[in-house]
Order: structure tokens, then sequence, then C-alpha cells
């Protein structure tokens, strides 16, 4: 769920570096005994409204309906090839497919293209500056070769801002012509401003993201890499909660997965799973006690079945714990309570309370979620996502990510997806079939 009022043709216009003058090198794929490249021409866009209804409520003319650019070769490209120095770097939390993403950029830009150089920032943005002693890692395919069938990242990680100017001196200094960045909203904030700084100086840096979280939750992209994975994962992790509360008198299975301020894994999981009987998320309210708060929802629940199973998302019920807003971490996020913990002392105090005898399994895999390799689809998905990255690079396209809209891969402008959060529409398709997944009452309060 997101303010559509905010889009127009105009602002979604991706920047460029300057007038792409130099022949593909996948032209001659398209020489005789090759196969044809469909190079995508600048002109073709993937409109914003996808249906009848959206268009013609807009009353605006086909030309002035907004529109992302789509994403894919170009026959006419920016940079010479043969003298490009890339760089890669992965920021922020684990998650599934991010290994996938650094090998289909660096097969790519090897094979594809004949880069000269791609280089390898260690831990995050931190070994993008020259006081923290991190040399960058040479990157080939050989280096690269397997390393989708492990999960992480072969570069390391971290949190944190670093100061930007001494970033791009670190670039520039290294002769760095393009930057991929694999990273949530703050790691693509990061981003636009070091394309910023660089199109200061006037350099010729192409900086494209691949957006990344396990939580689903930026802005306009339908899907992040690594969470189609992710709730593989949670999908077991609740399996085994639901047969341990069905295996007890009164049991209860409850599940706490990742998702700090938009409930979509949650939301995901319970619908793959079909065992879930709660699913609480941060964007609906719910109340603890009360004629209709929900421990005496669950109460019922347990004198129908005997049995429930309940999946909270980290960032549901904050409201309710003792939440000191000073505490924040390296990316500058609140340090949130365990609601899971929090949620077990209260399902037990309050049945005690009542002597309904039971039992409550608490399983949080949170870790183990966004650390697994990548599914298959998950994994074609990131080298989709890495190939169109490299194409809008080497055209000269800048301060922009890729993603998916409409089924098609099109190219987003990071000040986009940066200037919010998506969130579970409350009012939508999804969380209706929630409701009637669970069959829990649409409020608890």
């Amino acid at each position: 769920m997101q303010d559509d009022s905010e889009i127009t043709r105009d602002n979604l216009q991706i920047s460029r570096l300057g007038p792409a003058k130099i022949d593909s090198p996948l032209i001659r794929d398209g020489e005789e005994g090759h196969p044809s490249i469909n190079f995508v021409p600048d002109n073709e866009k993937v409109l914003y409204e996808y249906s009848l209804r959206a268009l013609e409520s807009s009353k605006l003319d086909m030309d002035r309906q907004p529109a992302f650019e789509l994403a894919g070769p170009r026959e006419k490209i920016y940079f010479d090839p043969g003298r490009v120095t890339a760089g890669i770097v992965t920021c922020g939390g684990l998650c599934p497919g991010i290994n996938d993403v650094i090998r289909g950029l660096v097969m790519n830009l090897h094979f594809r293209y004949g880069a000269k150089r791609i280089l390898g920032f260690r831990s995050g943005y931190l070994g993008m500056t020259r006081s923290s002693g991190l040399e960058p890692v040479e990157l080939t395919p050989k280096v690269v070769k397997d390393i989708h069938e492990c999960g992480g990242t072969i570069l390391g990680s971290s949190r944190g801002e670093q100061d930007i100017e001494k970033i791009v001196d670190y670039l520039e200094n290294l002769g760095v012509d393009m930057l991929f960045t694999i990273g949530g909203d703050g790691t693509q904030l990061g981003a636009k401003n070091i394309a910023t700084v660089a199109g200061e100086r006037k350099l010729r840096l192409a900086v494209v993201g691949i957006p990344k979280t396990i939580d689903n939750d930026i802005r306009y992209l339908r899907r992040s890499f690594g969470f189609e994975t992710g709730v593989s994962e949670a999908r077991k992790a609740v399996t085994c909660a639901h047969t341990e509360a069905k295996c007890a008198p009164n049991g209860i299975g409850l599940v706490r997965l990742m998702g700090r301020r938009s409930g979509y894994i949650a939301c995901h999981t319970a619908l793959a799973s079909g065992d879930a009987n709660f699913v609480l998320i941060p964007e609906v309210p719910f109340a603890l006690e009360g004629p209709n708060g929900f421990l005496e929802h669950l109460r019922l629940r347990l004198e129908r079945s005997n049995h429930a199973c309940i999946i909270v998302a980290e960032g549901a019920g904050q409201d309710l714990l003792e939440l000191d807003e000073s505490k924040k971490d390296a990316s500058g996020n609140v340090i949130l309570e365990d609601i899971g913990l929090y949620l077990k002392q209260w399902i037990t105090r309050y049945l005690d309370k009542l002597g309904i005898k039971h039992t409550v399994k608490y399983i949080d895999p949170s870790y183990i979620i966004r650390s697994v390799p990548a599914t298959a689809n998950d994994s074609l998905y990131c080298a989709k996502l890495a190939h169109n990255a490299v194409h809008a690079a080497m055209s000269g396209r800048t301060e922009m990510v890729v993603g998916t809209w409409n089924g098609q891969y099109v190219h987003f402008p990071i000040g986009l997806v940066t200037g919010g959060r998506q969130y579970v529409d409350t009012e939508g398709n999804m969380w209706q079939s929630v409701l009637e997944m669970t069959g829990q009452p649409r409020s608890m309060i």
C-alpha cells in the first residue's frame, strides 16, 4: 500500500550520464550462426496503471501516462566495455540470494561485455573507505562460480553510515566506472547520495541498485529477492509449530517471523502453510485483554479445537511493550522488544489464571530464514535482476534500481523507492485472504 499521488511521467524518468554512442558488444551475438539479441528501444515503457478503468479515470492522454522504462540490453551503450572497472557492494542484513546476485553481475560483466576489472568491496560501505584497511576483492568467474550454492554474502556486510565524500574519493582513486549496490532502502539511499556527489564532481560513475529486503517492504517493488525463499523456510517453522500444538492438550504453537514495519512475510507464510489461526502484523493493532482482545479469542479457539497456531511479525504489538526509542541499531532503527517472548508470557499468565492447562511452544527461525541459499525460483530472479542491472549501467543509466512492475523488469528512480515504506493493505485482497484462511476476526480491539 502506497501513496500514488506522487507518480507522474516526469518523476519516473531515469538519470543518464550522457548519450550512448558505442555499439553494444552483444550485437555480435546476432551474427550468422548465433542467436539474435532483442535490444530494448529507449522509448519502450511499462505503464504504471495496468487496468483499463484506472487509465480512463486518470483523464491523461497516453503520452502523459506515468510509465517505467523497460529494462534490458540497449543497442548503443555509454561505456567502452573493455575499459570498464565495476564495483559491487553488499550492505545491511543477510538475505537469501545475495551471492546469486553477485554471481549474476560478475558473469554478465565478464562474458557478455568483457569488463576489464570487477571489484568486490568488503563489509558493506565500510569497505569503501580507505581508512577501513579493507582491500577490495578481485571478482572473476572462477571466484564466483559456486557461490550461489551458499547463503550469506562472500563480500561480507555491515550497517551504518559512512562519509559519502570519502567513498566517492575511494571510487575515483580506484577508477570505478559503475557501482552496483545490493541492499535495502538505507543502502539505496546511500547509493543515491554517492550518485549525487559523483555528479557534482562531474565523474562518469553509474550507480545502479539491486534492492534487498527479506521483509518485502521496499516501496513500489512488488517482490524483492530472497522473499520467496524466506517464506518457504518460514513455512517449515509454522508446520513444526502446528504439529507441536496438535499433539498436546490445548497446545499452542507460536512462531515469530521477521517484519519490522510490514507484515508481508507473516501473511504470505500463513497463506502458504494454511496452519495459522492467528496472524499478528504491525499494520493491525490489537488489544491483549478484554472481551474482543486477542487472549479471549485464543481461549475461544482452544475451547473449539483444543489447539492453536499463531504467527507474529517482529514489529507487531510494539505499542503494548515498554519500548525504549532511544535505543537504536547501527542503521538507526529502534531496537524492538521480542514480541514473541512477551506473547508467550501473557498467554501463559492468562490461561493459568483461568485454570486452563496448556503448553506453549515458541519458535523463532529468523536467522535461519535469512541465512539459507536461495530457492531455484529466487535464484532465477536474482540472475535476471543482476543482468538487467548490468545492461542499465552499461547504457549510462544511474541513480536507479531494477525491479519488476506488472510482470516486466523495469527501471525505478532510487528516490522513488527510498521515499517511504510499502505496507500490507489491510483493506486489500491479501489481508482478506489471511482473515479467511485463519478465521480470526478483522479487529481484536
